[in-house]
């Protein structure tokens, strides 16, 4: 059970406390919703230079992680789809410093050339290691094309085009700051040894004099269903092939997606699960697989990957993964199969109530989704899952037509 008070300021700024005495370490999670599906498809990759750009310093503070590191804190970022989120663990009494950061960087970003220039390069160099010549590192700029033909998830956080990054100018990149990080677009979250009236005069000391910004009201074309399987098929000089398998699923917060993340967990996890069991142990049609969901707030993706054995066709691989399907599809899942993997999902997010960044982080993006209180709502929602819902959604996601894959070829194998 996760203990929580909420507030919010006049400017709109959310803010959530968890009281941990058990810890002298506290976490400030700052989450603004914004992300990849929020830009302009003509300018795409602004919420992940934003990611870096806000380390860049502001105009009180030109070196952000000096004052940090001389408080005892780190502090690191990520950028998805759906939010772009900055946090930061620090001794609980040095909380102050992490509010000072914070506050000064949403507030009065410093927005030099030399600091666009630098973070432009640091994308641009990334989008090159990891993207280009990393193997498989270019799947998702494949696959999510391949499965969204309207749908803003048809880009990955990077963006759709690195020259969206390389031609951004001062001007764009001020509009898109003003547009997205102020207070009403921010939920505040703070877990660690302290009384929800600190962090709120620290809140009114820092962030209040932060004026509120423009409201945005999100209006995303829908991507219709689909009707047909895609298949996209590539050559890579990579060791081995490999196989992307994706099928659209419901949103984050729909009730299906428990089922959903459930079936996941029945092919997929650890060396018990049907996957590894039936297609890497005993048939060895596979040297490794998993299959896992996107997670989305919208509606996301179901994805079976994986790398067939020396000598297995990509099609031999495909097929096998689709028996797999069709079994869970058709065959009531066993109580004790069900019940076990019910036990590792329970223990997970229990453990992770211990983690004082972990609370923060989830107690934002709970209430980001609706309301922060779920958090304490998720192992119920596991545990009522039943054998027929399995059943029944599997039913309802797993069908060719709401499929989309990707033969993902070694150079030189075609055809093998």
């Amino acid at each position: 059970m996760v203990a929580f008070e909420k507030f919010q300021l006049d400017n709109g700024l959310r803010v959530m406390v968890n009281r941990d005495t058990t810890t002298l370490v506290a976490a400030v999670n700052i989450l603004y919703d914004v992300g990849a599906r929020d830009e302009n498809p003509e300018k795409t990759g602004f919420a992940h230079l934003f990611e870096h750009l806000m380390f860049g310093g502001s105009i009180n503070i030109p070196n952000y992680d000096s004052p940090l590191q001389m408080a005892g804190g780190e502090n690191n970022a990520f950028t998805s789809n759906d939010i772009t989120n900055y946090y930061i663990t620090l001794p609980v009494n040095n909380l102050e410093t992490a509010f000072w950061l914070e506050s000064d960087r949403m507030l009065s970003l410093a927005f030099s050339q030399r600091s666009l220039d630098v973070q432009r390069n640091v994308v641009i160099e990334e989008y090159r290691q990891r993207y280009l010549n990393q193997p498989y590192g270019d799947v998702w700029l494949l696959l999510r094309p391949l499965a969204y033909k309207v749908h803003p998830y048809n880009w990955n956080t990077i963006g759709k085009n690195i020259k969206h990054i390389e031609d951004a100018t001062m001007e764009e990149v001020k509009s898109f700051f003003k547009k997205f990080y102020c207070p009403n677009n921010a939920i505040l979250s703070v877990s660690g040894n302290v009384e929800t009236e600190e962090i709120k005069q620290l809140c009114e000391k820092w962030f209040l004099p932060i004026p509120k910004g423009q409201v945005n009201p999100r209006n995303l074309p829908m991507e219709p269903l689909q009707n047909e399987k895609r298949f996209l098929e590539v050559e890579r000089p990579v060791p081995v092939d490999a196989i992307y398998k994706a099928f659209h699923i419901c949103k984050r917060g729909d009730e299906k997606f428990y089922a959903t993340d459930i079936i996941s967990e029945i092919l997929s996890r650890g060396n018990s699960s049907r996957l590894y069991q039936n297609l890497v142990k005993e048939k060895k049609i596979f040297s490794e697989i998993d299959a896992y969901l996107s997670g989305d707030l919208d509606e996301g993706l179901f994805i079976i990957s994986g790398k067939p054995s020396m000598g297995v066709t990509l099609e031999d691989a495909e097929k096998a993964i689709d028996l797999e399907i069709e079994k869970i599809k058709q065959e009531t899942v066993k109580e004790r199969e069900l019940q076990k993997v019910k036990n590792k999902i329970e223990s997970t997010l229990l453990f992770g109530e211990i983690s004082v960044l972990n609370k923060a982080m989830n107690l934002a993006m709970f209430e980001l989704m609706g309301n922060a209180s779920m958090v304490n709502e998720e192992v119920e929602r596991y545990l009522s899952v039943t054998p027929e819902k399995i059943k029944s959604v599997a039913n309802e996601i797993f069908i060719e037509n709401n499929s989309s894959v990707l033969y993902y070829r070694a150079s030189g194998k075609k055809g093998n």
